[in-house]
């Protein structure tokens, strides 16, 4: 295993560092009792990676997530019954997933790699929808990094060795943290350090994920307090270690 430092922590974010199938679970119930909150979350969630995917076929042209985010809501609102749900309820559930909740651990997690490293996002999320999530989260990122930037959605190596270029870094320099297996395999195919944060969770208690380790990631921790630990127990980053 690698004891390089990296100067640089990049965050995945959807299931990592918010929560976004108890969020979207708890407001939907809210907003409308009589529908299955935990479906229709998991039924969105779902519709990502399709959605993606006709933007990187080339089907669709450049198509930020929020965008994307409401063709799958209108797509699925009438199998919850909410099929003449009016436009401005749409829009408005829509936002939603501006105001997702973190993990317990993320805000002191990432107050403590922010000491020793820069932390940033690399999400495929849009600006606007990451920056109103670390204002509604108290998330204090160094800066926020996404897919819009490189008008290319992950596993696209643009986006994995944008943010070496954004920083002036090698990629060995950059360690991308995750809580998917496949967006780690993509970032150590470009040079990138990873490490794995189990969330159990993330499909809700009724699915636990399977988070067994990976002999391939460079770390792997339980959350991000764990994380800070295990970092600062290798030292400062390559550079910093010579005074002068």
């Amino acid at each position: 295993m690698s004891q390089i430092t990296p100067k640089i922590l990049a965050f995945d974010f959807f299931g990592i560092v918010v929560d976004w199938h108890g969020s979207i679970a708890a407001e939907v119930r809210q907003l409308y009792p009589q529908v299955d909150g935990d479906g229709l979350a998991l039924a969105w969630r779902e519709g990502y990676q399709p959605a993606m995917q006709r933007v990187r076929s080339g089907e669709l042209g450049w198509t930020k997530i929020d965008d994307l985010h409401r063709l799958i809501l209108d797509s699925i609102l009438p199998r919850f019954g909410l099929g003449d749900l009016p436009e401005h309820e749409r829009r408005a559930l829509n936002r939603v997933w501006h105001r997702l909740n973190p993990w317990p651990d993320v805000v002191e997690g990432l107050s403590l790699l922010k000491r020793r490293h820069i932390i940033t996002t690399l999400s495929n999320g849009n600006i606007g929808l990451l920056t109103n999530m670390a204002k509604h989260g108290g998330l204090p990122w160094d800066c926020v990094l996404s897919s819009e930037v490189f008008r290319a959605y992950k596993p696209d190596p643009r986006v994995y060795l944008g943010v070496a270029e954004v920083f002036d870094v090698a990629p060995h320099e950059v360690m991308l943290v995750a809580a998917h297996h496949d967006d780690l395999a993509a970032a150590r195919a470009c040079g990138l350090l990873t490490a794995y944060i189990e969330r159990p969770l993330e499909f809700g208690a009724a699915r636990p994920k399977d988070v067994s380790p990976v002999a391939e990631n460079t770390l792997h921790a339980r959350d991000f307090i764990d994380l800070a630990r295990q970092l600062a127990s290798r030292g400062a980053p390559a550079d910093e270690d010579a005074g002068g």
